[in-house]
């Protein structure tokens, strides 16, 4: 599933396409074919992310509310539409006959939403809703994590559960997850009100400046500088996730740092990996 920054990042690159444009939108698939009317010829006004939800705005006809789940994908393309290809929930196109800057038309965009667990027609209220029920965005500038301490530190959860529930803290996943812990030394299964708020505070600052980095690059790179291929003479990752990390998907490789195996196990229906030399109890 798509971690925050991935959506973050998604919303960035939606509103340079089409942001003050009005667009052509359908639903080929048919399953948004009521709301793909509504927008149609209609202006993007504004693009937003909380978490793992992003949200595109279209003034008085309301949001449109996407959650990409495990399977959902977001692809752009460049020129005129083609034949949709595959289950296309949502296109949305730029217009053709739109008036040409300087002389010049503008390069025709499209984007085609495909399989995602959510896409919806919401209201504002509806919109505030949904970001209601979520925990704080380490990518949003207005985010308290005291929210997110009030929950923490209260909890016989372990940590590791803490940070992937999305009421708790928003848009962080299984890589930043993993990698944030091992980054503070934090033994995973530590409970959640075992942790002091300097350490929290701590957590909190580094998924900002991670997650940050994840948005600008788009893919997560979470190793110190001594610890790259370049720096260690070792070879580069190769994986689908792609980046730099320390324990994620490296179940039985040694440690980095510490040249433990790394080692993982199941937590919450997901996989959990962490470096018992580094992340003692």
């Amino acid at each position: 599933m798509p971690e925050g920054h991935t959506i973050h990042r998604l919303a960035r690159d939606v509103a340079d396409r089409f942001a003050g444009h009005p667009l052509d939108a359908s639903s080929p698939q048919g399953k948004f074919a009521d709301g793909a009317a509504l927008l149609d010829g209609t202006a993007l006004t504004v693009t937003e992310a909380h978490g793992k939800h992003l949200f595109l705005g279209f003034g008085p006809v309301g949001w449109v509310h996407i959650h990409l789940g495990l399977y959902g994908t977001f692809r752009f393309g460049e020129g005129p539409p083609p034949e949709p290809v595959g289950q296309v929930r949502l296109r949305l196109a730029t217009r053709p006959d739109e008036p040409a800057v300087a002389g010049v038309p503008g390069p025709l965009h499209y984007a085609d939403l495909r399989g995602p667990t959510r896409c919806e027609l919401l209201t504002g209220p509806e919109k505030q809703a949904v970001s209601d029920r979520l925990g704080p965005d380490p990518l949003r500038p207005a985010s308290d994590p005291r929210a997110a301490w009030e929950r923490i530190s209260r909890s016989r959860t372990s940590i590791a559960a803490l940070l992937m529930d999305q009421k708790v803290v928003a848009g962080v996943g299984n890589v930043y997850r993993a990698e944030v812990l091992f980054r503070h030394g934090i033994d995973p299964y530590r409970a959640g009100r075992d942790l002091t708020r300097e350490e929290w505070d701590a957590l909190w600052a580094d998924l900002v400046a991670l997650m940050r980095d994840g948005v600008r690059k788009n893919r997560i790179d979470t190793v110190g500088d001594e610890h790259t291929p370049e720096a260690m003479g070792r070879p580069p990752r190769v994986d689908d996730h792609g980046g730099e990390v320390y324990v994620y998907r490296r179940a039985g490789q040694p440690c980095l740092v510490c040249g433990s195996p790394v080692a993982t196990a199941e937590l919450a229906a997901r996989n959990l990996f962490w470096c018992p030399g580094c992340q003692r109890g």
